[in-house]
């Protein structure tokens, strides 16, 4: 008698129909959304929703205390055209981005090429350098304030040993502004050295070994070497200090409410000015679309300029 054989196909073999795989992948995209739905139905209720419902109070007049307003159109936007205390605001907080950007870029990525190296407890500055990120930013404005006290503050105590005559920095047009941007530098470098030291410790040594063979000084190392591989970190930083820096307000309301003669009235605190004490919130919900705005052409504008990655094949 011959043994009967049965065959069995390879599972590998085994194929689904058509329409058995396409249910399959629909199943598969059913699950994925079901799981980002909780976190897409929070982040639209408390993001989005309430930035559509800001473009349309910037086409009413309304109040806080008028119960009854109306559309008007785009007169709110009008209105801002003319305003000078808008673009007076536009101008100083254009001014603190050009002051505080690039100089806290330069020093994030000095921090972090630094302490990226062989230097000993390096883990300790790294805390140091952090720490005044992780403080209440309240608090250290206040601090700050007496720091730049014209006749008690530390900082004129330490001029006046070297014979300069220190002015007095948050009553002053002249060095209210500079005395905001130190102290937000102060405040935020070691957040952007922390990303930057992140990317410095990504870059390969084979390069940096390749490099010096080729006899590259320690400048034509980070200038071939350094710099062009940080690029995708350095967009990054960019566009994040060019958001923060456009909403800068905590220091300006403490510190200086906008004074002396405007000079650090930025364009946040304005739209708090007109939100809160002027209570035209259809008015100041137009600044805050223009905000967006500003915001979105400028990182479009750093991407397409700054936007690319560099690579070197191994």
């Amino acid at each position: 008698m011959s043994e009967a054989r049965t065959e069995r196909r390879p599972r590998a073999a085994l194929r689904l129909p058509p329409f058995g795989r396409l249910r399959r992948r629909i199943g598969d995209l059913v699950t994925a959304y079901l799981f980002v739905l909780p976190a897409a139905a929070v982040l639209f209720t408390f993001q989005y929703l309430p930035a559509i419902d800001i473009f349309r109070i910037s086409l009413t007049n309304r109040l806080l205390l008028r119960p009854r307003w109306g559309y008007v159109g785009l007169d709110n936007y009008e209105r801002l055209l003319n305003d000078g205390r808008f673009w007076n605001s536009v101008w100083n907080t254009f001014l603190f981005v050009v002051g505080s950007v690039p100089l806290q870029i330069a020093l994030a990525l000095a921090l972090a090429i630094a302490l990226a190296g062989p230097l000993r407890r390096a883990g300790f500055f790294r805390t140091v350098f952090f720490l005044p990120v992780a403080a209440s930013l309240v608090g250290v404005s206040v601090i700050w304030e007496w720091i730049y006290h014209p006749r008690l503050g530390v900082l004129n105590e330490l001029l006046g040993m070297i014979g300069v005559q220190g002015p007095n920095w948050l009553a002053s047009s002249t060095w209210a502004m500079p005395s905001i941007i130190l102290l937000v530098v102060w405040t935020g470098t070691g957040y952007y050295m922390v990303i930057y030291l992140a990317g410095v410790l990504d870059i390969s040594k084979e390069y940096y070994e390749a490099a010096v063979l080729d006899g590259a000084s320690r400048w034509q190392q980070f200038v071939h070497v350094t710099w062009p591989l940080l690029t995708p970190v350095t967009y990054l930083v960019i566009v994040l200090q060019v958001i923060n820096s456009f909403q800068v307000f905590t220091t300006v309301y403490v510190m200086t409410g906008g004074g002396p003669a405007r000079a650090t009235e930025v364009l946040v605190y304005y739209l708090y000015q007109r939100a809160f004490e002027s209570l035209e919130f259809g008015y100041a919900s137009a600044i805050a679309v223009v905000l967006f705005l500003f915001l979105a052409v400028l990182t479009v504008i750093i991407r397409v300029g700054y936007g690319r990655t560099v690579t070197y094949d191994r």
